[in-house]
Formats: structure tokens, sequence, C-alpha cells
């Protein structure tokens, strides 16, 4: 039987990865039989068919059996020697989208991909796709959101967000942090009156309240939504406000992760204002993943710092008050310090603890309904 490889570490694969929200992504010769392939890529989120050749088309075939006879519903997409002559057909048979290696042909595929923007390419009949198992599983989407949004500008990336995706059902997670204005800056110019949720824990900085006023006046948000943890919660489980030493993880759940879960079933997707760059567990951020049932939107997953105080300049925005003190990543005062010469963004955060993310990013076990 045909042995197929996963990638993960490869370099095209794993950026396929963070584009497809962190699910699978298999490649597979398109000369290979249907029936070992199957198996291989039932998990899959997105498959890669390589085409050694475009005068080879077998990968046509194997596309088409794959939907037809596998019941594959994931993203397809066909890499390789292409020509944009083939655009048509290759989404015909189930294609979702391509990656041609050809650059003498760049000019040309840049028209020929705009075949690639709808769902599948219907039948002679126009109603009917050509293949009849095509539907859409949780992941799909994220890899044709991905897809779409790669490249993107942030601002294009909010505004398509807000006004057409997940219009009237979309909110910004913010913690008025030290790179905040940069995402609310955005969003400020293209709607508003979106809603900010802000998770006031009850143990934040005097300096973080401060700048989420001002900040928020400046720009002219006009729908900041606080969130508190219960009052009653919070006696019984810390009544002598040593929790966050006792255990950061409870703590955080208390003051943070569930006054939002207590919300974010009124919204179908939140913004965040995530980065790769600062490291950890977001190393591999997708712009769109899936986090316990619930869309997360990061279009400032590609940002860098560079560019991040580039804007800052750009548009006069005013800075968290503590950032001139060395604070690069603020959360609550008992658990922020300021990051040392060798430290990077985040190393502040819960310092000499095993502990990097406060769980309001972090898929729960059990997931959200």
């Amino acid at each position: 039987m045909l042995q197929l490889e996963r990638k993960p570490l490869a370099r095209e694969t794993a950026q396929n990865q963070i584009e497809a929200g962190g699910g699978h992504v298999v490649e597979i010769p398109g000369e290979s039989d249907w029936r070992d392939a199957a198996e291989q890529v039932r998990d899959a989120v997105q498959v890669d068919i390589r085409f050694s050749s475009f005068k080879d088309g077998r990968g046509f075939t194997l596309a088409t059996q794959l939907r037809e006879r596998a019941g594959f519903t994931g993203r397809l997409r066909a890499v390789g020697d292409l020509i944009p002559d083939q655009a048509r057909y290759l989404h015909r048979v189930g294609f979702d989208d391509v990656a041609p290696e050809r650059t003498d042909l760049a000019a040309d595929w840049a028209k020929a991909r705009a075949r690639f923007s709808h769902a599948y390419q219907p039948a002679q009949d126009k109603v009917t796709p050509i293949f009849r198992h095509r539907q859409a599983r949780p992941g799909d989407d994220l890899a044709a959101l991905n897809a779409r949004y790669r490249g993107a500008d942030a601002a294009d990336i909010l505004r398509d967000a807000i006004r057409n995706e997940w219009a009237g059902r979309i909110a910004v997670l913010s913690s008025f942090g030290a790179e905040a204005a940069v995402g609310l800056h955005m969003i400020a110019r293209i709607a508003p009156d979106t809603p900010v949720i802000f998770l006031d824990t009850g143990r934040l900085f005097a300096q973080t309240e401060q700048y989420q006023r001002a900040l928020t006046e400046t720009l002219g948000l006009t729908n900041i939504r606080m969130l508190r943890p219960d009052a009653g919660e919070a006696a019984a489980e810390d009544g002598d406000d040593r929790l966050w030493q006792r255990d950061p993880d409870a703590c955080c759940a208390l003051r943070k992760v569930r006054p939002l879960d207590k919300v974010i079933g009124e919204y179908d997707a939140l913004i965040t204002g995530r980065k790769r760059f600062h490291g950890g567990e977001r190393l591999a951020l997708p712009v769109v993943e899936r986090i316990n049932g619930r869309i997360r939107v990061n279009p400032l997953a590609s940002w860098d710092a560079e560019k991040v105080n580039a804007y800052f300049q750009r548009f006069d925005l005013p800075r968290h008050p503590l950032s001139d003190m060395g604070y690069a990543s603020i959360g609550c005062w008992p658990c922020t310090a300021p990051v040392q010469d060798d430290g990077d963004v985040r190393s502040g955060r819960w310092a000499g603890r095993n502990k990097t993310e406060c769980g309001i990013h972090t898929p729960s076990r059990i997931a959200a309904e």
C-alpha cells in the first residue's frame, strides 16, 4: 500500500497548517490510487494533490475519486506544475485552490485564480455540484477563510469580518494592554460601535483602568462591554485575595474564563490582538481559528514588534502608561512584571511559573456547544 507522508515540520506545510486553522495538512502525489489515499487523508483539513507535470491528468481523477468515492469534504488544493488553462477544470472536479509553481505564468494565474472564490463549480444544470458529497464540516470553512485572508492587510480582514462575514455577530476581546491601541484604532475607523469586551478582573493595574477610559474616548469607541467576576464566586473561592498565589489557573478561571464564557454565546466570532511573535503557543497562530466551537479572528497574527511600533508612530496613538516602565505584556498586577533584557514579549507574565496563557484562548476539555 502506498505510504503517504505527513509533513507538519516542512515550511510550506507549516504555513498551510496555520492557514487551515491548525488542522492536519497532507500532500499526496497525483498518481496515487484513491483507495490507498482515502484512509490517510480521512482526518485531514486540507489535502494537497501534487501535479508533477501539467500534462499528467491523474491528479484530476484523484480529486474526483476522493470527493465522490471516499467522500472527502475537506479542502483540496492542486500544487506543482500547473497552467492557467487548467483552472476551470481543476475547480470543476473539486479543487478549492491552487498553488502553481511556474513563476513565468504568475500574471495569467492571477486572473485564473478568480475561479476559486466559490465553494464549487456547478455541473451543466448549474445547480448540482459535479461531486455530490461536498458538505461543510468543522475546519473546512477555516481553511477557506484563512486562504482568503492570506497576505491581506489587517484592516481589510477586520472590515470583511465586521461588515460581511459575521455582521452583527462579532465582538472584540481587548485587554487594553501594551499593543491594544493598534487593533482598536482600526476597528474605530471601520465600525466604532463594534462591541469591545473588557475583562475587569478586579486585579488590574490602576494605569490599565485609566488607559481604558482614555483610549476609549480618544478613539471614539461607543460600545465597551465590561465583564467582572461573580461576586459570590469570588468571595467563596478567593476570600483572602491570595488565589493568584495558590493556584493562578483557578484565579484566571474565576476572573477571566468564566465571565467570558457567560457571554460568548451571544457572538459567532471574537476578534483578538494576538500575534505570532509573542512566542509560545502563539507561534503557529492562524488568522482564523476555532476554540471550543467559537471562531476567533486574529488579524494581527503575522505582525512583528517593528510593525506594531510603526503603526503607533504613524497614527500618534497613546501608549499604555506602563510601556515606558518595561512592561511589554500587561495583565493583572500580581502576575505581571517588567520584561528583562533577554526576555521575550510575554516573559513578564506569570514569571517563574509554568504558565503562559490565562485560559481564554485555550480549548477546554469539553468544548462549548
